[in-house]
């Protein structure tokens, strides 16, 4: 037998690999997760009702158009249909945009530290992956990142809320980035912590997007909806970006129990609004007794909050499977830790006070 393997694209070489949170373990001292940044409610109310009726037909391929989600999103945003696209989550979404901007030769501008998926799929597509360090207090260097785009940018990520920092941009230095990019250079604005945010002077992508052809918004229904299972995600796009996404789709790739489940969900937004807004107080008691424990916390406006702890890192994350949550630790840098369970909080909160005590 040949021991010739077949030829693979050299591009996959040391390709970094996605790291999920890790899960808490069944019998194990860890009995809450917040290493996702899952939402901890049980889906909304209706949406396990249409899963399971649409559980009655996955015999049968899913409407491969989405068009009972795509039109209750273009009525939910007042956004044409031919400006929608759909994926699996949002992160299956930009991998999509990747796909259809950039690839050999070309660039990706990004932050980081951000959403890890960034590296992983501008590598898969052989482009080259540009990162702009994130200013000191955690929050994207935008002046920076409008200096490093050159004639090879083809694609800008700006990950508003960022994951993970919690951090945000605001209207006047967002506009003036986006005045600053070229207009044949692509500009996503990552908004999956968008129903989290409560400073007034964070912009909706929404707006932003209708007057500029170059901006295009991702949201997911992963988080605040809780369908993180379902994978189901969407863009905001002028027709010639939308159309792209659409053509770099993968055939029947968003389930019909998913498609369902997210009708379901928009539809029950006063509950949803409810539990986010229950999630929000949260994370201002958590944020809070953080500072007063004498942490250094970024202002998080998502569902989870970041803890820069260096070469400490991986012992604080060990200490929080010990005592019952596990977190998400980005070693040498810090962790994040999704806001969950008052129970799971609770817990956190008292291995920070002991671990702040030996610093």
């Amino acid at each position: 037998m040949s021991e010739t393997n077949p030829k693979l694209r050299a591009e996959l070489e040391g390709i970094p690999t996605y790291k999920p949170g890790k899960p808490a373990a069944a019998g194990g001292p860890a009995a809450y997760k917040l290493s996702s940044n899952e939402n901890p409610y049980p889906p909304l109310p209706g949406v396990l009702e249409s899963v399971t009726a649409a559980a009655e037909s996955f015999n049968r391929y899913p409407d491969m158009a989405c068009t009972g989600l795509m039109n209750e999103l273009s009525d939910r945003f007042g956004v044409p249909l031919s400006h929608l696209a759909t994926g699996t989550g949002s992160v299956g979404v930009a991998q999509q945009l990747i796909q259809a901007t950039a690839g050999p030769g070309d660039e990706v501008v990004y932050a980081w530290r951000s959403f890890e998926a960034y590296p992983i799929i501008t590598q898969i597509s052989g482009a080259t992956s540009v990162r702009v360090p994130l200013t000191p207090g955690d929050v994207h260097d935008l002046d920076a990142m409008a200096a490093a785009i050159t004639d090879r940018t083809r694609l800008v990520f700006v990950c508003n809320p960022n994951n993970p920092t919690g951090t945000v941009v605001r209207r006047e230095e967002l506009e003036r980035f986006l005045d600053r990019v070229p207009a044949d250079c692509l500009v996503v604005l990552d908004e999956a912590y968008r129903e989290f945010i409560r400073d007034p002077e964070v912009p909706d992508g929404v707006e932003l997007y209708r007057e500029r052809p170059n901006v295009c918004v991702l949201r997911t229904f992963s988080k605040a909806y809780g369908l993180a299972g379902l994978r189901v995600g969407f863009a905001i796009a002028h027709e010639p970006v939308a159309a792209a996404l659409r053509k770099t789709a993968v055939p029947f790739g968003v389930s019909q129990l998913a498609q369902e489940a997210a009708i379901a969900s928009l539809r029950a937004e006063d509950e949803l609004l409810g539990r986010v807004g229950s999630l929000v107080c949260e994370r201002t008691r958590v944020s809070d007794a953080l500072r007063a424990q004498g942490w250094t916390v970024p202002e998080s406006q998502a569902n989870f909050v970041w803890l820069r702890l260096g070469e400490r890192t991986v012992d604080f994350a060990a200490a929080c499977e010990q005592a019952g949550v596990v977190v998400r630790p980005f070693a040498g840098e810090g962790v994040r830790v999704t806001i969950g369970e008052a129970e799971a909080n609770d817990i956190f909160l008292k291995v920070t006070e002991a671990f702040h005590k030996e610093l």
